[in-house]
């Protein structure tokens, strides 16, 4: 019989409200200081966060689950905005232009958000995991934010070389890689001691701290130990 957890649907309803929300403000472009980026990135690093905690406190098995949660939920949102979009409006209702311009993502901007979060997230978690086993559990911050460095520069050139080659130029390109990519790890790094203190906490409430040793780390296997 598998071990229940009192916080573990908490965290991963968590991961995925992030996602979401980051997926839908991505469409205003910001711009603070030497930074300019996406409305996202304000919020879509609390994912790999959430990400972080799932994989040291549940481990692989356990975050695997909810990164494939996470993935359909950002295509079933996407395609239910593209569907309504599609759909002829209300004769009185002047918003079909904006709501398409907003909501109605291209077929190829929703093919690079999920390419980027699925390999970005899988990525960051299967670096923590083996980290973990090499520190033998000691300096979480290297897991943490190590992982997010790998993870999150696989997101962010995936997502905008995808989305945007041969839209901009590519210093703009770069440019926008570079930013995005300090920006979310800035915020990593200044939420460690954040992280650290979930999940401390999660590790008593749970009494869990798993080791990935005998997982098996194919994305596509489902069962708890394999």
């Amino acid at each position: 019989m598998s071990k229940s957890y009192k916080h573990l649907d908490a965290i991963a309803t968590l991961f995925v409200t992030v996602l979401l929300i980051s997926n839908i403000t991505s469409t205003k472009i910001v711009s603070l200081g030497w930074f300019t980026f996406d409305g996202g990135t304000l919020i879509f690093p609390l994912s790999y966060i959430f990400g972080d905690i799932l994989t040291e406190v549940y481990g692989y098995s356990r975050s695997r689950k909810v990164i494939w949660l996470g993935f359909f939920c950002a295509f079933l949102m996407a395609l239910t905005f593209n569907l309504v979009g599609a759909l002829p409006p209300a004769a009185d209702w002047k918003y079909q232009e904006a709501y398409n311009r907003i909501l109605g993502a291209t077929p190829r901007i929703v093919a690079a958000s999920l390419i980027a979060y699925w390999v970005g997230e899988f990525s960051n978690s299967f670096i923590l995991a083996k980290l973990k086993i090499l520190t033998r559990g000691k300096w979480l911050w290297t897991r943490t934010i190590g992982s997010t460095l790998v993870g999150q520069v696989l997101d962010t050139a995936i997502f905008i070389l995808i989305a945007f080659l041969g839209v901009f130029p590519n210093s703009i390109l770069w440019a926008l890689i570079a930013s995005n990519y300090l920006f979310k790890c800035g915020i990593e790094i200044l939420f460690t001691p954040v992280t650290y203190w979930i999940t401390n906490w999660l590790k008593r409430q749970e009494q869990e701290d798993y080791y990935d040793i005998n997982t098996n780390f194919n994305p596509f296997r489902f069962s708890k130990t394999s």
